[in-house]
């Protein structure tokens, strides 16, 4: 490996790069923190551990059912159409839920689908627009990297929000403070020019859509597992704050779990790598269930800290590799919809975690449910070696696009493009 040319700095440079960049970790702050402030939300009403993991596993659910259906409506309408009015719809169920609370069980998991199904799919948008902004190559991969880095950011800071939120005011105020910053965030994004100006390449029209990879097939298995071991740590987590300390240990063991996966990043990052990533994945996967395997010990707050940091190192960079593979493996016109298809499963992944993690505490303990988290890291690796032949075979005529570059006047304050360059990909 090399170093990388020009680093993070070099695509921060970028016209329009920060902007999208901000705007993107912003508007996706609701969904980021979403498990974290309904369990906190659900905790404070008198909900068990298991009523807080199934309305964090119904959001994921409804979240991965959104997603490639607002992400396939991107690519057909383009993203000022549908990111807004979805992002502002989300808000007004996580306002719906924080108004009506637990009394009732019905309204609350009605609010908390509403919520989840309308997450705007920012972060396929942002992977959709990054070749329009770089123009393609090395630069757009490193930006991949940037973007994982960024949402460590999120979730190092995001449980810390909530936790200060809540600390501040209410667990009710946090649900309605972040997301009128998402709405913002997103409302930031589409105003953009690049955003304004990107059209998905032409589709074949097939109901399956971007499923019709079989190399996507495979990394949508394994990263539902990877879901899952997020999934049961943040529920898991929760029953072990409430043994040691309460809410502030509980942002401390998730911001800790983010910051490892920050310093993973920041180092994957700044290299550029040789060889096939989709081998490179399994390498990282493999790094990834071990590092999850330790919690199981569930020590003291201090080691226990010190755990889930060193859990989280191998994330951004699986996340990063994952967004390349994508990448290679989507087909022509579907890029957004193929990278919401990610987050989709890994949401599901991340719910059928919760909803485990639940039973599994009350049943067996505090410590066995962090089991979970390990057995999910190595059927994900499991998944990427039985399918290795299958992802060793990018798309070819159908893969992604290589972008052109959206070409802005040097006087530009507006986000004005230039007539002849409104289309942000070509074949």
């Amino acid at each position: 490996m090399a170093a990388a040319g020009g680093g993070y700095a070099d695509i921060l440079r970028a016209p329009h790069a920060l902007r999208l960049l901000v705007g993107t970790l912003v508007g996706r702050l609701p969904n980021g923190t979403a498990h974290i402030a309904i369990a906190l939300f659900t905790r404070a009403e008198g909900g068990s551990y298991s009523l807080a993991g199934a309305l964090a596993a119904v959001y994921g659910l409804a979240t991965a059912a959104g997603q490639p259906l607002l992400g396939r409506a991107v690519d057909l309408h383009g993203q000022p159409r549908v990111q807004l009015p979805a992002a502002l719809v989300s808000a007004l169920g996580m306002a719906w839920l924080a108004a009506a609370g637990i009394g009732s069980l019905p309204v609350a998991f009605a609010a908390v689908v509403v919520a989840g199904f309308f997450t705007p799919p920012l972060e396929g948008g942002l992977r959709a627009l990054w070749p329009s902004v770089l123009g393609g190559g090395d630069r757009v991969h490193r930006a991949y990297a940037l973007d994982a880095v960024a949402q460590e950011v999120m979730f190092t800071v995001g449980p810390l929000l909530v936790t200060v939120l809540v600390w501040l005011w209410s667990p009710a105020a946090a649900l309605l403070l972040i997301n009128a910053a998402g709405v913002l965030g997103a409302l930031s994004v589409v105003a953009s020019a690049p955003s304004r100006a990107w059209r998905s390449e032409p589709r074949e029209a097939h109901w399956l859509g971007a499923l019709r990879s079989p190399g996507l097939l495979a990394l949508l298995g394994a990263f539902f597992f990877v879901g899952l071991a997020m999934g049961s740590i943040t529920v898991a987590a929760l029953a072990y704050a409430d043994l040691h300390g309460g809410d502030a240990v509980y942002g401390a063991l998730m911001a800790a779990l983010g910051l490892g996966a920050l310093v993973g990043g920041l180092g994957y990052g700044a290299r550029s790598w040789s060889g096939e990533p989709e081998a490179r994945l399994r390498v990282l996967v493999a790094l990834l269930a071990l590092g999850y395997l330790p919690l199981v010990l569930a020590p003291g707050v201090a080691a226990m800290t010190a755990l889930s940091a060193l859990a989280g190192v191998f994330l951004a960079p699986a996340i990063a590799c994952a967004f390349v593979v994508v990448d290679r493996h989507a087909l022509r016109g579907t890029v957004t919809e193929a990278f919401s298809w990610l987050v989709t499963t890994f949401g599901v992944g991340a719910a059928a975690g919760a909803a485990v993690a639940g039973p599994a505490i009350e049943l067996a303990g505090v410590a066995w449910s962090f089991a979970v988290a390990g057995a999910g890291g190595a059927a994900a690796l499991l998944v990427l070696v039985a399918t290795r032949r299958v992802l060793a075979a990018p798309a070819a005529a159908g893969r992604a696009e290589t972008a052109k570059p959206v070409r802005v006047s040097e006087n530009d304050r507006n986000g004005t493009v230039e007539p002849g360059f409104s289309e942000g990909r070509q074949a």
